[in-house]
């Protein structure tokens, strides 16, 4: 059921972004194509509940969206490269579609949109963000709208710094995402580095790196384990006696996981662009839609794939798709309102935001995170400033 401020919140997105959403109806009514997205994201397997909640913040977007202006077409990836390009290839050339979304993971978003944009259709990523298509290879027709994945741990790196870690012992598993983490938290981290490694991708036994931190001297920890790795290190780090004090990005601590944490989390510090109690008016709405469709609390990437849908219906409502150069101006000007707040692409076609702190609390029986301050501020990647495109 929604609360009366639930309620009031809902009715705040009949204001400019779902006017921008109308508008994508209206456009097609005017003459504009429809617009039509592919949507590949992981649903089975391993980070299944990553890309369960990109598909049903998007789907809640293109529904309030209004009937007619965005059909999509859903497709499950495996969370296996060759399956994403054969899908991602099948989408192109059979189904047709104008605008691909959804993958979650980097290794997989290398894979498919480099070869989405050779083919002159758009790309627009709800997740991942590699630093590859960020800098040297950007592209006019990739956006992103979640972040570059460095981001989310410069924000860890600040963090580390105000809760005073001086000797830091990182890890993250060993995939573009992961080099790119890493990357992102020693960029602004002013400790030393007591110990860096990377793990395997899908791990779920940490026992060795454990027993590292235990004979280390570090006095902080920051790691990236999204998904079911997240769950399993956090469980064994509970249950190891080591009371190092631990920072992360919300991929470790976000919705999708904390019910499978459970107490291993409560308390932690994390960073993100967004939160569930984050206050705006835009984010109350879609956090109370969220819940009123699914029965849940958003994660970020059901928040990233929601303002994901919100930026193809404004662009939508001003361009025809066919004309690729008059919609890709539109999804530049990003005229939407985002559920974080402030929001614009920058030359990159990446976002300049801010990331806050989050922390993990429990709210009766639930686990979730609430908005601490702001980690840094109106922040821009490092890898803009080597892409060429013109404006």
């Amino acid at each position: 059921m929604i609360s009366m401020n639930g309620k009031a919140a809902l009715k705040t997105l009949g204001a400019a972004t779902a006017m921008a959403l109308a508008l994508a109806s209206a456009a097609v009514a005017d003459g504009h194509s429809k617009v039509k997205v592919g949507l590949i994201t992981t649903l089975t397997g391993g980070g299944a509940g990553l890309g369960v909640d990109i598909r049903d913040g998007f789907l809640l977007g293109v529904k309030q969206a209004g009937d007619g202006g965005i059909e999509v077409v859903v497709e499950d990836d495996q969370r296996k490269p060759d399956v994403a390009v054969k899908v991602a290839d099948k989408l192109l050339q059979s189904d047709k579609v104008d605008i691909m979304t959804g993958l979650v993971f980097s290794n997989l978003a290398l894979a498919v949109a480099p070869a989405t944009t050779a083919q002159g259709k758009f790309y627009i990523s709800p997740n991942a963000g590699p630093a590859q298509l960020a800098g040297r290879g950007c592209h006019e027709n990739y956006f992103n709208v979640a972040w570059q994945n460095d981001g989310p741990h410069e924000a860890a790196g600040a963090t580390a710094n105000k809760m005073g870690m001086k000797k830091a012992f990182i890890f993250a598993p060993n995939y573009p995402a992961g080099q790119d983490a890493l990357n992102g938290f020693k960029r602004t981290f002013e400790g030393e580095i007591e110990t860096e490694i990377f793990t395997k991708l899908g791990q779920t036994d940490y026992a060795a790196e454990i027993a590292q931190m235990r004979a280390s001297d570090a006095d902080g920890i920051f790691f990236f384990a999204p998904g079911g790795m997240g769950i399993s290190f956090l469980k064994q780090y509970a249950d190891s006696g080591i009371d190092l004090p631990l920072v992360g990005p919300a991929f470790s601590f976000d919705q999708t996981i904390l019910p499978a944490v459970g107490d291993a989390a409560e308390g932690v510090l994390n960073t993100a662009q967004w939160a569930p109690d984050l206050d705006n008016d835009a984010s109350r709405a879609f956090v109370e839609s969220f819940k009123a469709e699914y029965g849940r609390i958003p994660s970020i990437y059901a928040q990233q794939g929601f303002d994901t849908a919100l930026l193809i219906a404004s662009a939508a409502a001003k361009a025809d798709v066919k004309d690729t150069d008059a919609f890709r101006d539109a999804l530049r000007a990003a005229d939407f309102t985002s559920t974080r707040g402030d929001f614009r692409f920058g030359n990159n076609q990446h976002p300049i935001q801010d990331f806050w702190v989050r922390k993990v609390v429990k709210d009766g029986d639930i686990y979730t995170n609430t908005a601490v301050e702001i980690a840094i501020e109106d922040r821009q990647d490092v890898y803009a400033a080597e892409c060429k495109l013109e404006w």
